[in-house]
This record gives structure tokens, C-alpha cells and sequence, in this order.
């Protein structure tokens, strides 16, 4: 699964205003459908209190945060799975990343046009979702022809795979002709492996975005609280920004001016960083860390990564020759004070090749190549 977050929605609620407050590059957001037509990339760092506090521990030469990679596509409109308003390009960049962001426009303003002239994040969503399904259901059925061309092949370990595969697409199918995600329906685990080749769009995990204004911010409204519905019957995680807000707190010069911004909002972090943490953790994404006096840093592993992945996400050679990780905790040392009281401890533990990484560890490796 690609390591990255689309940032998707119907025309004109915000999507390239949140992708330039989050990256700091400027994508072209006008009022008007279709004004971003190639999609924007940026890399975003990723808020860590846990960095901040081991870099003033150990006060580095240099400090680098973990990063996650957000995709800015182009508005979806009602006939999209059809190829209106460019809908088969756009449906092309959302198979290409690894979960969405679906911004939902939670505000009223009669400055900013909307699509269907009205604002209903309900009804918004169900124009998204219908889309999305209906391009599923046309590569559901184009795969399912070709499986079943594929079914006449004698090999028996290919026939077992194939079968696994059209039984998870045929219960999978039904729920795409009402406009259910494919991600809604109950699948054997070894059907839900088999499908993973169909590479369906609603099998992404999805984050709703609500986009209101400072108000909304402040007391929240209905709109936010019918986003927020939503997503508690879908299990789902929803985050609330308000786009223009976070425009203007990315522009401030200082990290003091912007913290001092947000108290002033009763905000302990913007709401972009509240993105880009719950994006991080959907896309099954956990931080260790390597601290000294040269760098500090944040690395990126897959939930469930032993420690060989972990240190091959250094380096290759680091995977390919490891002898053990020494490991502490992060919320030891900070109750500790130091290495040499999380030595004198006990907490300084040697772990061999199957010791499962945990988010939080500060690690260094030992190998032979």
C-alpha cells in the first residue's frame, strides 16, 4: 500500500486551500470547478512533541521530524465514474494513494460558490461515495471476466487464488451497485487478501475533513456535527479545520507567533496537525526514534515491523547484517532524565530479530556487513 494521503472532495470545498496551509506549496485554488487539474504533491513533517523534547535533551547539530505525503486532486463531480469533469483522470491519481482525506465544506458563505448552489455535507458526501463506488463496481466486473477466463488454467494453487478472489468481488459487488464502500462488507481474511489485487478504490481507509470558518472552530454547527454522524456509523475518524485559519497561521514568521495564535483560539494544536497525526496513524504508520549529538530523528515503520525492518529503513546494510537493537523507552527517559539513569535503571534493554518495534522506542543498532 503507497505510504501517502489524497485529498479529495467535490469542487470548491477547500481541498488546495488545507494542502497549501499543510505543505507550504502553494496549489491553485480559485472559485471556480476544476482549477487544479494535475495533482499537487507535498511532503508534510510531522508534528512531534516526543522529537522536540529529545532534541533539547540532547541538543543535536540537526533534527528531523517523520514526514507524510499528501496528494491534492482534483474536485469530483456527479457523473465522474463516467468521465465527466475529467472524473476518469481524477478517479486514476485516488487508486494511486494509500487512504483519502475527504474534505467536506462545512460552511455557509454565498462568496464561495458551491456545485450544486446549496450547502449538505450529507448529500456532498453521498455525491463522493457514489462516485467512488460506481468506478469500483466497472473494475469489479472488468476483473471478475477476466478471473473467470483465468479459472480454466489447471495449475491448482493459481485456480484456489482465483476462486478466493471472485468469491470476495461477488459479495463485495452488491454493496458497490448501492453506493457502499467495499470496505463495509464482512470478507473472509483470505478473501480480503485475494481482493487486494482488484486495487479498489473504496477499500481505502477515509478520513472526513470538515471545513468550516473561525466560527465553526470556536462552537462547532450543523454541518459539522452531520459530518461527524456520519462518521460515527461508518467507524470512521473525522478532523475539523477551518481552511482559511490554517492559510494564516501557516504564514506567520515564528513557531511563538503561531502558538501564540492558537491560544488565543483555545487550540492546544491546529488543526492540520490533528490531520496529519490521524493520516499518519490510518495509514498504519509508527515512529522510533535515533537521538545523539549529531542528529535526532524521526523515523517512519509499518505498525508491526520487527526490529531488522526498523533498521533497514536507515539503511539497507543495517537490515542485511543486524546483531541486535539496544532499545529504550521514550516516556522512560523522559521520566528518567537521562541514558546514563535509563542504564543505571535497567531500562536499556538488548532485542534480537523478532522483537516487534514499538512506537515511542529510541533505538541503535548493531550489525556486521
Amino acid at each position: 500500500m503507497p505510504l501517502n494521503c489524497g485529498i479529495v472532495g467535490l469542487p470548491n470545498v477547500g481541498k488546495s486551500t488545507i494542502f497549501s496551509a499543510l505543505t507550504s506549496v502553494k496549489a491553485e485554488a480559485a472559485n471556480y470547478p476544476f482549477c487544479t487539474i494535475d495533482p499537487n504533491v507535498g511532503i508534510v513533517p510531522l508534528p512531534d512533541a516526543r522529537l522536540a523534547k529529545l532534541s533539547d535533551m540532547f541538543k543535536p547539530k540537526k533534527t528531523v521530524p517523520a514526514v507524510v505525503e499528501f496528494i491534492d486532486i482534483a474536485g469530483l463531480v456527479k457523473g465522474a465514474s463516467q468521465g465527466e469533469g475529467r472524473g476518469n483522470q481524477f478517479l486514476s491519481h485516488i487508486r494511486e494513494v494509500g487512504m483519502i482525506a475527504h474534505v467536506v465544506r462545512c460552511f455557509d458563505d454565498p462568496d464561495v460558490i458551491h456545485v450544486a448552489n446549496r450547502v449538505d455535507p450529507a448529500d456532498d458526501i453521498e455525491v463522493i461515495h457514489t462516485e467512488l463506488a460506481l468506478a469500483d463496481l466497472e473494475t469489479v466486473d472488468k476483473r471478475v471476466e477476466k478471473l473467470q477466463k483465468q479459472l480454466k488454467v489447471q495449475d491448482p494453487v493459481i485456480k484456489k487464488e482465483t476462486e478466493r478472489e471472485l468469491a470476495g468481488l461477488a459479495k463485495i459487488r452488491p454493496a458497490l451497485q448501492e453506493g457502499k464502500a467495499a470496505r463495509s462488507v464482512a470478507l473472509e481474511s483470505d478473501e480480503a487478501e485475494a481482493v487486494k489485487k482488484a486495487f479498489l478504490i473504496t477499500m481505502k481507509k477515509e478520513l472526513y475533513v470538515c471545513n468550516t470558518d473561525e466560527a465553526g472552530i470556536k462552537a462547532g454547527n450543523k454541518h459539522i456535527e452531520a459530518v461527524k454522524a456520519r462518521a460515527a456509523a461508518e467507524g470512521a475518524e473525522a478532523v475539523v479545520i477551518c481552511g482559511k485559519f490554517e492559510a494564516e497561521l501557516a504564514d506567520l514568521g515564528s513557531e511563538e507567533e503561531r502558538v501564540e495564535f492558537l491560544s488565543e483560539l483555545g487550540l492546544a494544536e491546529s488543526g492540520l496537525a490533528t490531520l496529519a497525526h490521524a493520516t499518519y496513524h490510518l495509514l498504519g504508520l509508527r515512529t522510533f526514534f535515533t537521538a545523539g549529538e549529531d542528529e535526532c530523528r524521526a523515523w517512519t515503520i509499518r505498525a508491526g515491523d520487527k526490529a531488522p525492518q526498523a533498521a533497514g529503513v536507515i539503511h539497507t546494510d543495517f537490515e542485511k547484517g543486524f546483531i541486535k537493537a539496544e532499545v529504550y523507552s521514550y516516556n522512560d527517559l523522559v521520566t528518567l532524565g537521562s541514558e546514563k539513569a535509563i542504564k543505571e535503571a535497567g531500562k536499556l534493554r538488548q532485542e534480537g530479530r523478532e522483537y516487534v518495534v514499538q512506537d515511542g522506542d529510541v533505538m541503535f543498532f548493531k550489525f556486521n556487513v
